[in-house]
């Protein structure tokens, strides 16, 4: 005879989340469904001879909290760096984008050739692709999120509460490496590409491994 238990699940952000934590219980002997939500926090699961500790631990194995529980923290797991180091690329080809672009531009037109280094003006421009950085990345983080079914309001805030720090150290991490090229001069250098995608990647790599482990927070 099956019966229906509701179970607290915390870390959840998305779709993608609860269907993670659907699929870990769905797998279990005994499970017949699991109805999970992110927005309610809830996993409502109809059962058979499952145990509620299995149920728990499923979530947890998922990378969840459940009831309060916690997932054991370490840095071993290679799936989690694997997922993050994927969660690391989409943001990385979004940043670059913005922040590419922009200096690209900047070395183009020569409307930052004559700035005085550190002046406030030469702050003005070297913000500037930081934050079109930042803007092309939430756009395609929303975009991906859309494809997965979620709604652009709840997608858009999404991918600003999940990726704004890993967004922003790594804009920081690759314009610091171009202006040790260009000498502090704002523009594109060629030959620091290479190297700005090598440094934007490692940067927040460890940070997006922490929170996804932590905290089951990726959604993509």
């Amino acid at each position: 005879m099956s019966e229906t238990s509701t179970i607290a699940v915390g870390g959840m952000t998305c779709t993608g989340c609860s269907g993670r934590v659907r699929d870990s219980l769905e797998a279990l002997d005994g499970v017949l469904s699991a109805d999970v939500s992110h927005e309610t926090g809830q996993a409502v699961v109809s059962h058979s001879g499952t145990g509620h500790e299995a149920m728990l631990e499923a979530i947890v194995g998922a990378g969840y909290n459940a009831e309060g529980t916690n997932p054991d923290f370490d840095w071993n797991d290679r799936e989690i760096w694997k997922q993050s180091a994927n969660n690391t690329k989409w943001c990385l080809i979004g940043c670059s984008i913005g922040e590419f672009g922009t200096l690209a531009y900047y070395s183009y037109s020569g409307i930052t050739a004559d700035l005085e280094l550190f002046s406030k003006i030469w702050y003005f421009y070297a913000i500037l692709p930081l934050i079109n950085g930042l803007a092309t990345s939430v756009m395609l983080e929303t975009t991906i999120l859309m494809r997965g079914q979620m709604d652009f309001r709840n997608a858009l805030s999404t991918a600003f509460g999940m990726s704004f720090i890993s967004m922003l150290m790594m804009e920081i991490a690759m314009e610091i490496t171009d202006l040790l090229f260009t000498s502090g001069e704002l523009g594109m250098n060629p030959i620091a590409i290479p190297f700005m995608l090598i440094v934007g990647f490692l940067t927040p790599w460890p940070y997006n491994y922490w929170r996804l482990k932590k905290y089951g927070v990726a959604c993509h």
